[in-house]
């Protein structure tokens, strides 16, 4: 997988190794709790705290299957462990949710993994709706939850794209830091910004591997570059940011010859010789299905690569801003931005008290959120183009 992302070695590995005692000690004494712990993102930091022999490992997520499979790969690769390790198939916005937090015994560490990732799900307003509830308001009521159980920390991932956000995602991502900062005065908390994880589920690097398996044309675009982790890197970063992060920490991958910048339509060809196969560029979305059904067996895979022009993305990647203060040298390959608990308490409410309204009467729009999300973010760099990924191939 380096080699397709550009890169000869992993990211944190010496952060890890010079670090490894006093992650190893720390979670073992430990109880945790993980949310939305069956994504491809949690499933890493379900692994990288699980082979650490924890006290309790509880793992929430509302993919019964994701969770079967979690459990499978845990079993065939690390066993057992003497704690108490558990998965629950639950919606954390839920009653059922509610009752096991009541019940359970207490955590140490709460992680949030939990989100609605995809700058698509902006395409309509119920679908943006709930990725309000689910990045925003199910990360402000788990914080509380944690409180009340006494945990000392509290941790969930926030994203690049909440640095100077262009997009409905990226945006309820920063909402959700100012959530956080209000909190912070009552429990630790602290957070990632990082880049894509490759091949992660529903990722347009995990869509090349569905595309091979169905025999369908690969697409991607070819004005648009990204920094990559690993899966196993996004698990050891959050993993050092819960344990290692001071109150209202947010870490992020130091950039380096290491980290760099790869196009979508670069990776393709790669990804595509690696399995024996030549990339053939496509004019058509047309042209690309009918080749699928005879060009594999020349050696050759029908791949259309097009510029850009969907709503939200943005033109380059940043985990910080040109405001917030750095600490670049308390680790090796891990950046830091301090944070004061800097928050408008009238403006948290006021965003609040309208989307509770919005619910209630059962009607919004698309344009109501956006106009809300200015508010409470000035300079956010929304620009609606009216197209979507949903509408290409």
């Amino acid at each position: 997988m380096l080699s397709l992302i550009g890169r000869l070695s992993p990211l944190f590995s010496q952060d890890i190794f010079s670090h490894q005692q006093a992650l190893a000690a720390e979670v073992s004494r430990s109880r945790f709790l993980v949310l939305g712990g069956a994504g491809s993102i949690g499933q890493a930091v379900v692994k990288e705290i699980f082979k650490r022999q924890p006290q309790a490992l509880h793992v929430v997520d509302l993919s019964e299957n994701n969770l079967v499979e979690l459990v499978r790969d845990i079993r065939s690769s690390f066993g057992y462990i003497n704690g108490d390790f558990q998965t629950f198939a639950l919606d954390i916005g839920s009653v059922e949710f509610d009752a096991l937090m009541k019940q359970s015994q207490g955590y140490d560490y709460v992680l949030n993994l939990s989100a609605l990732k995809h700058v698509r799900s902006e395409k309509d307003p119920f679908t943006l709706m709930r990725m309000i509830d689910v990045n925003v308001f199910n990360t402000d009521k788990t914080v509380q939850q944690a409180i009340e159980l006494g945990a000392k920390k509290y941790f969930c991932v926030s994203t690049d794209k909440a640095a100077n956000p262009v997009n409905m995602m990226g945006a309820s991502k920063r909402i959700m830091e100012m959530f956080l900062m209000r909190r912070s005065k009552d429990i630790a908390i602290s957070t990632a910004r990082f880049a894509n994880v490759a091949f992660s589920d529903g990722s347009l690097l995990h869509g090349f591997n569905q595309r091979l398996l169905k025999q369908q044309p690969i697409v991607a675009p070819n004005d648009i570059t990204r920094y990559f982790v690993t899966p196993q890197e996004s698990g050891e970063l959050c993993l050092m940011s819960c344990i290692f992060g001071e109150n209202r920490d947010i870490f992020f991958p130091k950039l380096s010859e290491s980290l760099h910048l790869i196009s979508f339509a670069d990776i393709a060809v790669k990804y595509l010789a690696e399995r024996g196969y030549e990339a053939f560029l496509c004019q058509s979305e047309d042209q690309a299905r009918e080749l699928a059904a005879t060009l594999p067996a020349q050696g050759k895979w029908p791949c259309l690569f097009t510029s850009s022009d969907t709503t939200g993305e943005k033109d380059f990647e940043e985990f910080f801003t040109d405001q917030e203060l750095l600490d670049m040298a308390r680790f090796e390959n891990l950046g830091i931005i301090k944070n004061e608990p800097l928050y408008d308490e009238a403006l948290l409410e006021h965003f609040t008290d309208k989307i509770g309204e919005m619910k209630a009467n059962r009607a919004w729009t698309k344009e109501q959120i956006v106009d809300l999300f200015f508010t409470m973010l000035p300079d956010f760099g929304h620009k609606e183009t009216g197209k979507y990924l949903d509408s290409k191939m």
